[in-house]
Protein backbone atom coordinates (compact mmCIF):
# COMPACT_ATOMS: atom_id res chain seq x y z
CA UNK A 1 0.00 0.00 0.00
CA UNK A 2 1.47 3.14 -1.09
CA UNK A 3 2.11 5.75 2.04
CA UNK A 4 0.28 8.43 -0.30
CA UNK A 5 -1.76 8.04 -3.36
CA UNK A 6 -3.27 10.65 -5.66
CA UNK A 7 -5.88 10.30 -8.28
CA UNK A 8 -6.43 13.31 -10.69
CA UNK A 9 -6.45 15.37 -7.19
CA UNK A 10 -7.57 18.80 -8.20
CA UNK A 11 -8.13 22.39 -6.46
CA UNK A 12 -9.74 25.04 -7.59
CA UNK A 13 -10.14 28.70 -6.92
CA UNK A 14 -12.33 30.14 -9.04
CA UNK A 15 -10.71 29.74 -12.72
CA UNK A 16 -7.51 28.87 -11.17
CA UNK A 17 -6.14 25.22 -11.01
CA UNK A 18 -3.76 25.41 -7.92
CA UNK A 19 -3.55 21.98 -8.35
CA UNK A 20 -4.66 20.10 -11.38
CA UNK A 21 -5.35 16.57 -11.86
CA UNK A 22 -2.86 15.10 -10.21
CA UNK A 23 -1.59 11.50 -10.08
CA UNK A 24 1.24 10.16 -7.80
CA UNK A 25 1.77 7.40 -5.67
CA UNK A 26 4.65 7.71 -2.74
CA UNK A 27 5.69 4.17 -1.22
CA UNK A 28 6.18 3.49 2.31
CA UNK A 29 9.60 3.95 3.36
CA UNK A 30 11.13 6.58 0.32
CA UNK A 31 11.92 10.29 0.61
CA UNK A 32 9.92 11.92 -2.13
CA UNK A 33 10.77 15.37 -3.01
CA UNK A 34 8.67 17.81 -4.12
CA UNK A 35 10.15 20.23 -6.32
CA UNK A 36 9.02 23.28 -7.36
CA UNK A 37 9.08 27.13 -7.05
CA UNK A 38 6.54 29.64 -4.98
CA UNK A 39 3.11 29.55 -6.08
CA UNK A 40 3.91 26.35 -8.45
CA UNK A 41 1.18 24.36 -6.25
CA UNK A 42 3.27 22.60 -3.73
CA UNK A 43 1.21 24.05 -0.55
CA UNK A 44 -1.61 23.58 -1.74
CA UNK A 45 -1.02 19.38 -2.28
CA UNK A 46 0.23 19.42 1.31
CA UNK A 47 -2.75 20.88 2.71
CA UNK A 48 -5.37 18.84 0.53
CA UNK A 49 -3.10 15.99 2.04
CA UNK A 50 -3.46 17.03 5.68
CA UNK A 51 -7.47 17.99 5.09
CA UNK A 52 -7.09 21.34 5.62
CA UNK A 53 -8.81 22.00 2.19
CA UNK A 54 -11.56 19.97 0.15
CA UNK A 55 -10.20 18.36 -3.10
CA UNK A 56 -12.67 19.88 -5.95
CA UNK A 57 -12.04 17.00 -7.73
CA UNK A 58 -10.44 13.37 -7.72
CA UNK A 59 -9.16 11.51 -4.88
CA UNK A 60 -6.11 11.64 -1.68
CA UNK A 61 -5.18 8.96 0.32
CA UNK A 62 -2.85 9.31 3.48
CA UNK A 63 -1.41 6.02 5.04
CA UNK A 64 -4.83 4.02 3.27
CA UNK A 65 -7.42 6.57 4.45
CA UNK A 66 -9.70 8.82 2.26
CA UNK A 67 -8.48 12.79 2.94
CA UNK A 68 -12.63 14.04 3.05
CA UNK A 69 -12.86 11.00 5.73
CA UNK A 70 -12.80 13.59 8.36
CA UNK A 71 -12.71 10.80 11.33
CA UNK A 72 -10.29 8.75 9.50
CA UNK A 73 -8.05 11.28 8.83
CA UNK A 74 -8.48 12.30 12.56
CA UNK A 75 -7.26 8.88 13.29
CA UNK A 76 -4.27 8.64 10.88
CA UNK A 77 -3.13 11.87 11.84
CA UNK A 78 -1.70 9.85 15.47
CA UNK A 79 0.95 8.74 12.52
CA UNK A 80 1.40 11.69 10.48
CA UNK A 81 4.19 14.02 11.42
CA UNK A 82 3.57 17.45 9.90
CA UNK A 83 6.13 20.79 9.81
CA UNK A 84 4.80 23.73 7.91
CA UNK A 85 6.50 26.56 5.86
CA UNK A 86 6.00 28.63 8.93
CA UNK A 87 5.75 26.80 12.22
CA UNK A 88 3.12 28.86 14.43
CA UNK A 89 3.70 28.24 18.46
CA UNK A 90 2.47 30.72 20.73
CA UNK A 91 4.78 33.41 21.01
CA UNK A 92 4.73 33.95 25.57
CA UNK A 93 5.12 30.00 25.84
CA UNK A 94 8.28 28.35 26.58
CA UNK A 95 10.09 25.97 24.07
CA UNK A 96 9.30 23.03 27.03
CA UNK A 97 5.66 24.36 27.37
CA UNK A 98 4.75 23.92 23.85
CA UNK A 99 6.73 20.12 23.20
CA UNK A 100 4.60 19.78 26.36
CA UNK A 101 1.36 20.40 24.70
CA UNK A 102 2.03 18.06 22.10
CA UNK A 103 3.35 15.54 23.95
CA UNK A 104 0.03 15.33 25.91
CA UNK A 105 -2.24 15.17 22.95
CA UNK A 106 0.10 13.02 20.38
CA UNK A 107 2.65 11.47 22.69
CA UNK A 108 6.71 12.19 23.14
CA UNK A 109 8.28 8.63 23.28
CA UNK A 110 10.95 10.87 20.87
CA UNK A 111 11.13 13.73 22.47
CA UNK A 112 14.55 13.50 24.47
CA UNK A 113 16.10 11.97 21.68
CA UNK A 114 15.46 14.94 19.15
CA UNK A 115 16.23 17.33 21.91
CA UNK A 116 19.92 15.73 22.03
CA UNK A 117 19.84 16.39 18.18
CA UNK A 118 18.63 19.57 17.61
CA UNK A 119 18.95 21.67 20.73
CA UNK A 120 16.24 24.30 20.81
CA UNK A 121 16.43 26.44 23.76
CA UNK A 122 13.47 25.37 26.05
CA UNK A 123 13.21 27.98 28.29
CA UNK A 124 13.05 30.75 26.52
CA UNK A 125 10.00 31.95 25.30
CA UNK A 126 9.16 31.45 21.37
CA UNK A 127 9.01 35.26 20.91
CA UNK A 128 12.80 35.72 21.99
CA UNK A 129 13.01 32.36 19.25
CA UNK A 130 15.08 32.69 15.71
CA UNK A 131 13.79 31.68 12.82
CA UNK A 132 16.40 28.64 13.44
CA UNK A 133 15.04 27.88 16.70
CA UNK A 134 11.60 28.05 15.74
CA UNK A 135 12.77 25.20 13.21
CA UNK A 136 14.24 23.39 15.26
CA UNK A 137 11.46 23.16 17.98
CA UNK A 138 9.20 22.35 15.05
CA UNK A 139 11.51 19.28 13.91
CA UNK A 140 10.82 17.78 17.17
CA UNK A 141 7.69 18.72 17.35
CA UNK A 142 6.99 16.78 13.99
CA UNK A 143 8.94 13.30 15.01
CA UNK A 144 8.56 13.52 18.31
CA UNK A 145 5.94 10.52 18.52
CA UNK A 146 7.52 8.53 15.97
CA UNK A 147 4.97 9.21 12.95
CA UNK A 148 4.82 6.64 9.84
CA UNK A 149 4.26 9.38 7.49
CA UNK A 150 6.49 12.72 7.42
CA UNK A 151 4.96 15.96 5.45
CA UNK A 152 7.83 18.50 5.76
CA UNK A 153 7.25 21.96 3.48
CA UNK A 154 10.65 23.37 2.91
CA UNK A 155 12.15 22.13 6.10
CA UNK A 156 15.96 23.28 6.44
CA UNK A 157 14.65 27.16 6.17
CA UNK A 158 16.31 29.08 8.80
CA UNK A 159 19.03 25.98 9.46
CA UNK A 160 22.31 26.65 9.58
CA UNK A 161 24.61 24.56 7.36
CA UNK A 162 25.91 22.27 9.96
CA UNK A 163 22.23 21.79 11.24
CA UNK A 164 21.01 21.24 7.57
CA UNK A 165 24.01 17.98 7.50
CA UNK A 166 22.67 16.61 10.50
CA UNK A 167 18.75 17.13 9.36
CA UNK A 168 19.76 14.80 6.41
CA UNK A 169 21.59 12.08 8.04
CA UNK A 170 18.54 11.75 10.69
CA UNK A 171 16.33 11.78 7.71
CA UNK A 172 18.02 9.30 5.55
CA UNK A 173 17.96 7.13 9.04
CA UNK A 174 14.17 7.72 9.17
CA UNK A 175 13.66 6.40 5.54
CA UNK A 176 16.00 3.58 6.37
CA UNK A 177 13.53 2.05 9.49
CA UNK A 178 10.78 2.40 7.28
CA UNK A 179 9.30 6.22 7.49
CA UNK A 180 8.11 7.90 4.60
CA UNK A 181 8.84 11.40 3.92
CA UNK A 182 7.00 13.69 1.64
CA UNK A 183 8.43 17.19 1.48
CA UNK A 184 8.77 20.10 -0.44
CA UNK A 185 11.21 22.25 -1.47
CA UNK A 186 12.78 24.51 -3.64
CA UNK A 187 16.42 23.96 -2.59
CA UNK A 188 17.64 21.88 -5.84
CA UNK A 189 20.85 20.69 -3.59
CA UNK A 190 18.75 19.75 -1.08
CA UNK A 191 16.49 17.46 -3.32
CA UNK A 192 19.80 15.91 -4.99
CA UNK A 193 21.36 15.15 -1.76
CA UNK A 194 18.05 13.23 0.17
CA UNK A 195 15.21 12.11 -2.20
CA UNK A 196 14.99 8.63 -3.73
CA UNK A 197 12.37 10.18 -5.88
CA UNK A 198 11.27 13.91 -6.92
CA UNK A 199 8.08 15.26 -8.32
CA UNK A 200 8.21 18.62 -10.49
CA UNK A 201 5.32 20.52 -10.66
CA UNK A 202 4.66 23.40 -12.73
CA UNK A 203 1.79 25.60 -12.44
CA UNK A 204 -0.49 23.12 -10.56
CA UNK A 205 0.52 19.99 -13.05
CA UNK A 206 2.84 17.77 -12.48
CA UNK A 207 5.11 17.62 -15.05
CA UNK A 208 7.57 14.95 -14.33
CA UNK A 209 7.92 12.05 -12.15
CA UNK A 210 11.23 10.55 -11.43
CA UNK A 211 14.18 8.86 -9.25
CA UNK A 212 16.67 12.26 -9.17
CA UNK A 213 18.86 9.58 -10.99
CA UNK A 214 17.51 9.38 -13.61
CA UNK A 215 16.99 12.81 -13.73
CA UNK A 216 20.83 13.38 -13.80
CA UNK A 217 21.33 11.14 -16.47
CA UNK A 218 18.80 12.91 -18.92
CA UNK A 219 20.94 15.98 -18.28
CA UNK A 220 24.36 14.34 -18.99
CA UNK A 221 28.00 15.47 -17.95
CA UNK A 222 29.93 18.37 -17.78
CA UNK A 223 33.10 17.36 -19.49
CA UNK A 224 36.18 19.46 -18.83
CA UNK A 225 39.70 19.07 -21.09
CA UNK A 226 42.60 20.50 -22.07
CA UNK A 227 44.63 18.91 -24.90
CA UNK A 228 48.45 20.03 -25.35
CA UNK A 229 47.93 19.63 -28.80
CA UNK A 230 44.72 20.94 -31.01
CA UNK A 231 42.21 18.61 -31.40
CA UNK A 232 40.16 18.42 -34.11
CA UNK A 233 36.84 19.49 -34.04
CA UNK A 234 35.60 16.65 -35.93
CA UNK A 235 36.25 14.47 -32.46
CA UNK A 236 33.58 16.33 -30.95
CA UNK A 237 30.93 16.03 -33.58
CA UNK A 238 29.17 13.26 -31.48
CA UNK A 239 25.30 13.00 -31.22
CA UNK A 240 25.16 14.36 -27.21
CA UNK A 241 27.63 16.86 -27.38
CA UNK A 242 26.06 20.59 -26.24
CA UNK A 243 26.46 23.88 -24.45
CA UNK A 244 30.20 24.04 -25.96
CA UNK A 245 32.21 26.43 -24.35
CA UNK A 246 36.15 26.82 -25.92
CA UNK A 247 37.79 28.76 -23.35
CA UNK A 248 35.48 30.78 -22.15
CA UNK A 249 33.21 31.67 -25.15
CA UNK A 250 30.63 29.82 -26.24
CA UNK A 251 31.42 28.37 -29.83
CA UNK A 252 29.67 26.30 -32.71
CA UNK A 253 31.44 23.20 -33.48
CA UNK A 254 30.43 24.36 -37.36
CA UNK A 255 32.82 26.92 -37.14
CA UNK A 256 35.85 25.53 -35.66
CA UNK A 257 38.90 23.62 -36.91
CA UNK A 258 40.43 22.59 -33.41
CA UNK A 259 39.65 22.54 -30.17
CA UNK A 260 42.73 22.90 -27.52
CA UNK A 261 40.29 23.94 -24.06
CA UNK A 262 37.04 23.29 -23.47
CA UNK A 263 33.90 22.80 -21.33
CA UNK A 264 30.66 21.48 -22.91
CA UNK A 265 27.64 18.61 -21.57
CA UNK A 266 27.50 15.28 -23.08
CA UNK A 267 24.48 13.03 -22.85
CA UNK A 268 26.20 10.25 -25.14
CA UNK A 269 28.24 6.98 -24.64
CA UNK A 270 31.01 8.45 -22.51
CA UNK A 271 33.32 5.33 -23.56
CA UNK A 272 33.07 6.32 -27.49
CA UNK A 273 34.19 10.17 -26.35
CA UNK A 274 37.35 8.69 -24.35
CA UNK A 275 37.63 6.33 -27.50
CA UNK A 276 37.68 9.53 -29.71
CA UNK A 277 40.02 11.43 -27.28
CA UNK A 278 42.72 8.57 -26.53
CA UNK A 279 45.12 9.21 -29.06
CA UNK A 280 45.92 12.93 -27.82
CA UNK A 281 48.10 14.37 -25.38
CA UNK A 282 45.67 15.41 -22.27
CA UNK A 283 46.78 17.83 -20.04
CA UNK A 284 43.52 17.84 -17.93
CA UNK A 285 39.76 16.13 -18.16
CA UNK A 286 37.41 16.17 -15.50
CA UNK A 287 33.80 14.49 -16.01
CA UNK A 288 31.18 15.66 -13.55
CA UNK A 289 27.10 15.45 -13.15
CA UNK A 290 25.70 17.86 -14.20
CA UNK A 291 23.98 20.01 -11.25
CA UNK A 292 20.13 19.32 -10.96
CA UNK A 293 19.36 22.97 -11.60
CA UNK A 294 19.93 22.31 -15.64
CA UNK A 295 17.02 19.84 -15.06
CA UNK A 296 15.06 21.88 -13.54
CA UNK A 297 15.18 24.56 -16.11
CA UNK A 298 14.53 22.23 -18.84
CA UNK A 299 10.47 22.62 -17.05
CA UNK A 300 10.62 26.17 -15.96
CA UNK A 301 12.80 27.72 -17.86
CA UNK A 302 14.68 30.95 -16.92
CA UNK A 303 11.30 32.25 -15.53
CA UNK A 304 12.03 29.61 -12.31
CA UNK A 305 12.36 31.82 -9.14
CA UNK A 306 13.56 28.36 -7.52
Amino acid sequence: MAAIALEGLTKRYGDVRANDCLTLDVQQGEIFGYLGPNGAGKTTTIRLLLGFITPTAGQARVLGTDVTDRRGLVSAKHNIGYLPDEPEFDSRDTGREVLNLHERVKGGQRRGELLELFEPPLDREIREYSRGNVRKLGLVTTFMHDPDLVILDEPTSGLDPLLQQRFGRFLRAERDRGVTVFFSSHILSEVRRLCDRVGIIREGQLVEVSPVETLLDRTGKVIRLESADPIPADVFRLDGVSDLTVSTDPADLDSLDTVRECTFTFTGNISALLGRLSEYELVDLTIEEAPLEDVFLKFYGDDSDA
